[in-house]
């Protein structure tokens, strides 16, 4: 089939399979480009959301940068004969590809890493084939979580706190800014984000690691999590996902005195903003990312996904490496984009963009850019009117 972006709100319902291995073989070939990553860090890794974005980023720095044999989980779509499947399935097998080529071990497990089957199922892999792990990444980006004590399914609402909220955004398709109206959240709506988007998952997958046996003396493990600007926390930090976040700070505050025994250590790590699914559908955020991307490509400060977690790796996760915490205890790699320089001036296109001036103030093209290439959508050397097939040769089983 000839496979084409098919757009429908805040995703793309196709993906392309040859544009998602350029995607991923582009991140490897920058990882290549860059100095070898110190050889005393991690070498077993888990990657919890490992099918895009920041997990995706994370797996191959890790691989490509210092040799790390990896484990990876995902959620994702298989495809059909007529039906392309979802752009992490493709991106997984990619990884696999290009690592098995390298000589690195890299295994990836498609299913619902909230449950305990997947945990068990991991476990069992560590335990068969690593032995254990010296390092977790937990970088899951879900709308819903069945909890799988209670059997009760949660859905994550993005929703202001306290009252209504009458803010600026962007119509990314028609390039319009607009402004719109969110109600607030009520306390159930809140606390099934918190539930999704929490940290209680990511204490659940280190106690089972940690009673199966399978961490590794000086084990470290890091979720990821934004904060942002005033700009966006109406919506974002102030708000019902700012909550969720806040309770991966409480599980690393509770979770570190117990791998403290060993050496160990479980933290927040605070990351730049990116275009992503999941931002594509936040109000206000995609208008600030434009922003934002235009003020740093213009000072040649902007860092993409892979980039940016290379440089986290190489600066905070080295052995002896000196970590830029905040009072909390967060690992802050926001560091260039809360910029004082940076921010004032977004600050002054926030207040003068419009509709007939986002293109000179704002990159929305380069929004709209990113977001086709997480779908493989946009790269040099892909042939997008050549018949792909979307199984990629597999047999699909129903």
């Amino acid at each position: 089939m000839i496979v084409k972006p098919r757009i429908r709100g805040f995703i793309c319902t196709t993906a392309h399979p040859t544009g998602c291995a350029a995607h991923v073989q582009n991140q490897i070939d920058y990882v290549r480009s860059q100095a070898s990553l110190v050889k005393d860090g991690a070498k077993r890794v888990l990657v919890l959301g490992c099918s895009g974005g920041y997990g995706l980023s994370s797996r191959i720095v890790s691989a490509f940068g210092s040799g790390t044999a990896t484990i990876g989980v995902s959620f994702e779509k298989s495809p059909e004969d007529n039906r392309t499947a979802s752009a992490g399935w493709y991106n997984n097998i990619a990884f696999e590809q290009a690592a098995t080529k390298a000589g690195l071990y890299a295994k990836s497990l498609n299913g619902d890493a909230f449950s305990d089957a997947m945990k068990s199922k991991v476990i069992d892999l560590i335990r068969t084939d690593l032995g254990q792990i010296d390092l977790l990444i937990y970088s899951l980006a879900s709308p819903v979580r069945q909890h799988p004590r209670t059997g009760v399914l949660h859905r994550s609402t993005i929703k202001p706190l306290g009252e209504a909220q009458h803010i600026k955004s962007v119509h990314v398709d028609r390039g319009e800014v607009i402004e719109v109206d969110l109600e607030p959240a009520t306390p159930e709506e809140t606390a099934n984000t918190v539930a999704v988007m929490g940290g209680e998952d990511w204490e659940f997958w280190v106690e089972a690691l940690e009673q199966a046996g399978v961490l590794a003396s000086g084990f470290h493990t890091l979720a990821f999590t934004y904060i942002g600007t005033e700009l966006t926390w109406p919506i974002y930090w102030e708000g019902t996902l700012g909550k969720a976040k806040e309770d991966l700070d409480r599980a690393a505050s509770a979770m570190t005195p117990k791998l403290a025994k060993t050496g160990g250590e479980a933290r927040v790590a605070v990351l730049k903003a990116i275009v992503s699914q999941a931002s594509s559908a936040i109000p206000v955020v995609p208008l600030y990312v434009a922003l934002l991307f235009k003020v740093m490509k213009e000072r040649d400060v902007h860092e993409d996904c892979v980039r940016h977690i290379h440089r986290m790796f190489a600066t905070q996760l080295a052995s002896g490496a000196e970590l830029r915490l905040d009072d909390v205890g967060r690992i802050r790699m926001d560091d260039v984009e809360l910029g004082h320089e940076i921010q004032e001036e977004v600050r002054r296109r926030w207040a003068l963009v419009n509709t007939g001036n986002l293109a000179e103030v704002g990159d929305l093209a380069g929004f709209r850019e990113d977001f086709l290439k997480i779908f493989g959508f946009g790269f040099a050397g892909v042939d997008y009117d050549a018949d792909v097939d979307p199984t990629l040769g597999m047999t699909i089983s129903s």
